[in-house]
């Protein structure tokens, strides 16, 4: 069998209106179903589960929608050829162990696979298990142009004539790269907490079965197998409100709960300190395990994975007055009297029970400090909250039985600044990421955490299908991923527009998430600012925004009326919003350097109609689209901090100070390099310099192939450029380095100027420092080398790296002390 390795190749099979001359030029392997046709029946294994037959009858209900018939479901465990249709089932089922073909060696064992084959006039859809041969459903659904969001962003299937469904040779053969998959509920007090509660599931007053229901069924479309549910104080525990265990246990969803939330408790619901006292194990260690054990004696039936470990109640470290040895030699007790627990409840091998010890924060310092984690425990490595994973497996931990997974942020709340209402990760930066944590043994489970669902569509999909397959989505095919889910949502006569706008969209984020326009941070909150844009920058960025806008409102009138709320939903909102928060900031920059009065209001008003346009955005979110099926859902200010505001400086101040008047003076153009565009590369055997799309302000940054954490002893894989410098004198050659990490703080780079000496520079910051959180709100670490040009010629510099994961975006020389650019233009 073939497995499909790229998102590129799913879209060759398609949904089409078929012409008379392509049913004749039609190959033997293609698979057309048509309202006249005569295999418009699903025969699905009178055995099966109830979650297939549900699956089976989804699908159904989309082909009739599509085709305008009805599609039959017979469940049968007679197989009849003759009977043309599409046959459904576990490969060990009667109905498919008749079959012609004998799928138990492929399947027979194994997590998760199905095979998608043609044989005669027929499809066979066979999984290995149960959710296998779900998702060997939903993978054909996609196949065939249904959206795995058609409930959650409405995209509503449309009428078509007939469906082809063009098949590799051998079929389709799948099955994941990462055994767990699934998303985290954080945050969720503005969104989906709100819109449960108040909008879809009033009956409960929380996120509870019902909305459940709806995440489980998205996550099985999208391949997703566990969930670590909403946890705020706003939202009751999950296990707390009735339902919602059964509901996991219908869509046969793994659940887990978050790094503050060992043993599946949620502390800040279900901890009482009247009941039990102080969250403290120091002082209060069987009452906690009595809080522990009555969870999981509970629980103890259930597909679950537990979080091991203890921290404070809510995001907050371990309770108690101790040392750093202290705080190891406790947890390490904690872990041990943890699965002692696990054992008394869960009649299982303690090896068998999945576990993980999510390192987080202090935890990972206490990891590094010594801390014994036993074999089987996975280890969760995490990232900074800002896309740069902290630390991965070694090849020692590589070893673990247990082996390692990733949390990874694509929504978060805290300093130095949330990004809570718009998802505006950049998707070279997942890529590169979690690419980078697979080759580093990272196979055991990956959790997005995903905010309120909504507006994190693509990037939750995107995640979720590198974990489902890492090698479906490459260096090189990162744009055509985009552009291939863009045809599917939007008809590929729309696709490539849409496509780069959201392409350019992602990098201008990338430059400067919309929350971080007012250039604030949080806790402590601070007050917004201007920008560090000069004049030209600011302007360059206003019309890359306007432009934007223009191609949406073109766009507009060519979405079929199935899916302009969709449009909506996935493209207009978050690239108007966007917009409408740099034109808040920027027009109002420009108003307070103004020193023409009209110029002046005119540009206050701007900022204002920026700021009230915003808020008429997000009530057509909430009120008008999808008749008001998502009424409470977006919250134009989470938190309701100052960015969310109108900017903090005096619009109307007379003339601005002499500091911000010198800094905002027109600056002189250095010579501008493109990572990408270097003159020769050197590197050890087995590696070599590739470039990533979409990803750093460039869109096409330069890093070190393989990603297996290596470093480099005597020769080091080095980029040659080399520039015409037209005036002897002074400069400074800056470097711009994605804001990576390594596991040991290690990361250096050397650079060397027309042969002379090397200088070596180290581009790591630790903890949360203030050159931490510079980095990570701008996404680039600066490296600054003083150059001395005695003539005119050719400028020739290599950059040396002493292991892979550093990543090279872009370079400028400038005259020395001349104020460097915020943006290289590209």
């Amino acid at each position: 069998m073939i497995k499909i390795k790229s998102k590129m190749s799913k879209y060759l099979l398609f949904i089409a209106v078929l012409l008379l001359a392509a049913c004749q030029n039609r190959t033997t392997n293609d698979f057309i179903i048509s309202k006249n046709s005569s295999n418009t029946t699903f025969y699905v294994s009178a055995d099966s589960p109830e979650l297939v037959k549900w699956a089976a009858k989804d699908l159904a209900e989309d082909l009739g929608e599509i085709l305008d018939t009805k599609i039959t479901i017979d469940y049968t465990d007679q197989i009849h050829l003759e009977n043309k249709g599409i046959y459904i089932g576990k490969f060990d089922s009667k109905l498919i162990a008749d079959l012609p073909e004998n799928y138990n060696n492929q399947l027979k064992g194994e997590w998760e696979k199905f095979v998608v084959k043609k044989y005669g006039d027929n499809l066979f859809i066979v999984g290995s298990d149960i959710r296998g041969t779900v998702y060997g459903i939903f993978d054909v659904a996609e196949r065939m142009g249904i959206s795995p969001w058609k409930w959650w962003a409405d995209v509503h299937p449309e009428k078509q004539e007939s469906i082809l469904l063009r098949l590799p040779e051998n079929g389709i053969e799948e099955s994941p790269s990462v055994q767990y998959r699934g998303i985290f509920l954080n945050d969720e007090d503005w969104g989906l907490q709100p819109w449960a509660a108040k909008t879809f599931e009033p009956e409960t007053g929380d996120i509870g079965p019902k909305t459940y229901e709806k995440i489980f069924q998205l996550l099985l479309r999208l391949k997703a197998n566990t969930i670590w549910p909403a946890m705020h104080p706003c939202t009751k525990a999950f296990f707390s409100i009735p339902g919602n265990r059964a509901m996991a246990e219908k869509y046969h969803i793994s659940i887990g709960t978050s790094h503050a939330e060992p043993m599946l408790r949620n502390n800040v619901d279900e901890w009482s300190k009247e009941a039990y006292g102080d969250f403290n194990y120091f002082t209060n260690s069987e009452k906690v395990k009595e809080y522990w054990s009555e969870r999981i004696a509970e629980t103890k039936n259930g597909a679950n994975i537990i979080s091991m470990g203890m921290r404070g109640i809510h995001d907050s470290g371990m309770e108690g007055n101790a040392t750093r040895e202290e705080k190891v030699k406790l947890l390490e007790k904690i872990i041990g009297e943890q699965r002692q627990i696990l054992l008394e409840y869960i009649d299982k091998p303690i090896e068998e029970i999945p576990q993980v010890l999510t390192l987080y924060k202090e935890v990972l310092d206490l990891y590094n400090a010594g801390l014994k984690v036993p074999d089987d425990v996975t280890l969760m490595w995490t990232d900074d909250n800002y896309g740069y994973i902290r630390r991965l497996s070694d090849q020692l931990e590589q070893q673990r039985k247990g082996g390692s997974g990733v949390y990874y942020h694509l929504s978060y709340w805290g300093r130095p600044h949330d990004y809570l209402w718009l998802s505006t990760t950049q998707p070279g930066l997942i890529w590169y990421e979690m690419t980078r944590a697979y080759q580093n043994g990272a196979k055991k489970i990956w959790i997005a955490n995903v905010g309120d669902i909504k507006p994190a569509e693509y990037n939750m999909e995107f995640f979720l299908d590198l974990a489902w397959d890492i090698n479906s989505i490459s260096e090189t095919t990162i744009k055509q991923h985009l552009l291939d889910w863009s045809s599917r949502e939007f008809g590929p006569g729309n696709a490539g527009v849409i496509a780069g706008v959201l392409d350019e969209y992602y990098r201008l984020a990338f430059l400067r998430k919309p929350e971080y326009m007012g250039w604030s941070q949080t806790e402590p909150t601070t007050g917004t600012k201007m920008s560090e844009f000069s004049p030209e920058e600011a302007q360059r960025r206003l019309d890359a925004y306007t432009e934007l806008v223009k191609k949406v409102e073109a766009l507009k009138s060519s979405i079929s009326k199935e899916r302009r709320d969709a449009f909506f939903q996935l493209v207009e909102y978050p690239v108007k919003g966007a917009a409408l928060m740099n034109q808040k900031f920027l027009f109002a920059q420009q108003s307070f350097l103004s020193n023409n009065k009209t110029e002046k209001e005119e540009l206050a008003n701007k900022v204002q109609k920026a700021y009230e346009e915003i808020g008429a955005l997000t009530h057509e979110y909430n009120q008008t689209i999808s008749d008001g099926k998502w009424q409470y859902m977006m919250s134009m200010k989470p938190r309701n901090l100052p960015v969310f505001s109108m900017p903090d400086f005096h619009l109307d101040a007379t003339s601005p100070n002499e500091d911000v008047q010198n800094q905002q003076q027109p600056r002189r153009i250095p010579i501008f390099i493109q990572a990408k565009d270097y003159s020769q590369a050197g590197g050890e055997e087995n590696y070599r310099w590739n470039v990533i799309e979409e990803l750093g302000y460039s869109n096409e940054s330069v890093t070190l192939f393989p990603f297996e954490n290596h470093l480099f002893q005597e020769e080091k894989p080095y980029l040659e450029y080399s520039v015409p410098i037209e005036k002897p004198g002074a400069y400074q050659l800056e470097v711009c380095c994605l804001p990576t990490h390594s596991n040991n703080f290690d990361h250096k780079i050397w650079i060397e100027v027309n042969d002379a000496k090397k200088k070596e520079f180290s581009l790591n910051t630790r903890g949360r420092s203030r050159e931490w959180k510079e980095n990570v709100l701008r996404n680039f670490v600066p490296v600054t080398c003083p150059i001395e040009v005695e003539k005119t010629g050719k400028l020739t510099f290599r950059i040396f790296v002493n292991q892979p994961g550093i990543v090279i975006d872009q370079m400028a020389i400038y005259p020395e002390n001349d104020r460097r650019h915020y943006e290289i233009v590209r």
